[in-house]
């Protein structure tokens, strides 16, 4: 019985501890750390960052054999008498030493390149934290709506209930019964959707925090709605909170660094170039020390880099419209978004605070005067289909005031 009685405890609390609930700031932790695209963006700097540890290699030497100044008749090439030999095999070693400048410019770039994608990866977490909010809240007011359902099929219930005694008994009329047998139909119809609806969000938040998509998960039922009211959405805060902004920044930074390493292309480059030839025949060994250049300055060799140079100059300004084009645009909609909340903030206010108070007032006393006989069934079905429906318009709102403040933080770049 000890034995039952231990497994049957240790079954309990497993339940529980496996639909354990999860705040909304534990869910958006375990995201930024074991979502996918995490471990994607992060393989892709780390590999920007391998690459740019080959910034400031040279280019490898040239090495070269073979015959030098040498007869095509092979008889030649003996010593006869007092005459030398003609020929030599020669070996040779060529080394180009780049522009320290030029080095300096490309191993920038090549350090600046992983920036973007780190403002890549803040975006993408941006955008699955504001999707995991709506989703959190969401289910939030899924949960509040599966109560609401629930109290309307006890009422329903209780007039089915009622109306078929006094049936019986000849005390009432059968007025809205099957109204009500339908509409206790339609809230058992809700329920399953509602349910349905929290499994695809349970789903799509494990998903989005890496997990088993059926592990179990549970949400607390907590929710704020914030204050936007003093907030002014002016560029220098998307400037500041918006990563994608920052990446724009980190192109232009990476366009003027490419242009410098073009100006340092058009620098000259020196190199040096060792030969040793053995000679044949008797002749003595001989060497050639040559130093080299390179001068891409001439102009049928600088037209390359000039126009790289100007395609850059283009590609900056081009970015610099694109982020005024999309701040302008966040502007906007912050503005519009902060109004829509702020119209639902209010009507959520009246709502609870007046009409649905009111209307369950209404019920009560209409349930009451059923109960006494003062009223019909119609007029209490009708009390309550007028408070079934003011619920269902006040989760509206509250959905829409949910929302507007998730998309005011998905431009914000705020968790």
């Amino acid at each position: 019985m000890k034995k039952i009685t231990l497994l049957l405890i240790i079954a309990f609390f497993s339940g529980k501890m496996g639909a354990q609930q999860m705040p909304l700031s534990e869910i958006l932790d375990s995201i930024a750390a074991n979502n996918p695209v995490v471990k994607m963006y992060d393989a892709e700097v780390r590999s920007l960052d391998a690459a740019a540890k080959g910034s400031r290699s040279w280019m490898p030497p040239t090495v070269g054999a073979g015959l030098f100044m040498t007869p095509y008749n092979p008889q030649r090439w003996s010593r006869k008498g007092d005459m030398l030999g003609m020929g030599s095999f020669a070996v040779s070693v060529e080394q180009m030493i780049p522009n320290k400048k030029k080095l300096d410019a490309n191993e920038n770039l090549m350090l600046a390149l992983s920036s973007v994608e780190r403002e890549k990866l803040s975006a993408t977490l941006n955008e699955n934290f504001q999707d995991a909010k709506k989703l959190y809240y969401d289910w939030i007011v899924l949960d509040k709506k599966i109560k609401v359902v629930k109290d309307n099929k006890n009422m329903l219930d209780f007039m089915i209930r009622n109306a078929e005694i006094r049936y019986k008994n000849g005390l009432g009329k059968i007025s809205a019964y099957y109204k009500a047998k339908a509409a206790l139909g339609s809230a058992d119809n809700m329920q399953l959707m509602y349910d349905n609806d929290i499994k695809v969000k349970r789903i799509r938040l494990n998903a989005l925090m890496g997990r088993n998509a059926m592990e179990e998960l549970e949400v607390q039922p907590d929710f704020t709605l914030n204050e936007y009211g003093l907030e002014l959405f002016d560029p220098e805060l998307f400037y500041q909170n918006r990563s994608d902004l920052r990446g724009i920044d980190k192109e232009i930074d990476i366009a003027k660094l490419k242009q410098d390493l073009e100006k340092q292309n058009l620098r000259p480059e020196f190199g040096v170039k060792f030969e040793n030839m053995f000679a044949f025949g008797g002749q003595p060994m001989q060497y050639t020390l040559m130093v080299m250049a390179k001068i891409p300055l001439v102009p049928w060799a600088s037209k390359m880099y000039d126009a790289n140079i100007e395609s850059l100059q283009i590609k900056e300004e081009a970015l610099l419209a694109q982020k005024a084009v999309m701040v302008n645009e966040y502007s906007g909609r912050a503005y519009g978004m902060r109004n829509e909340l702020e119209l639902n903030k209010k009507q959520i206010q009246l709502y609870e605070n007046t009409i649905i108070p009111a209307l369950k007032n209404n019920y009560k006393l209409m349930q009451l005067g059923y109960e006494q006989n003062t009223e019909d069934l119609f007029t209490l079905y009708d009390a309550w289909e007028k408070l079934n429906m003011t619920q269902l318009e006040y989760f509206d709102i509250l959905t829409k005031a949910l929302q507007a403040q998730t998309e005011l933080d998905r431009l914000l770049e705020r968790r």
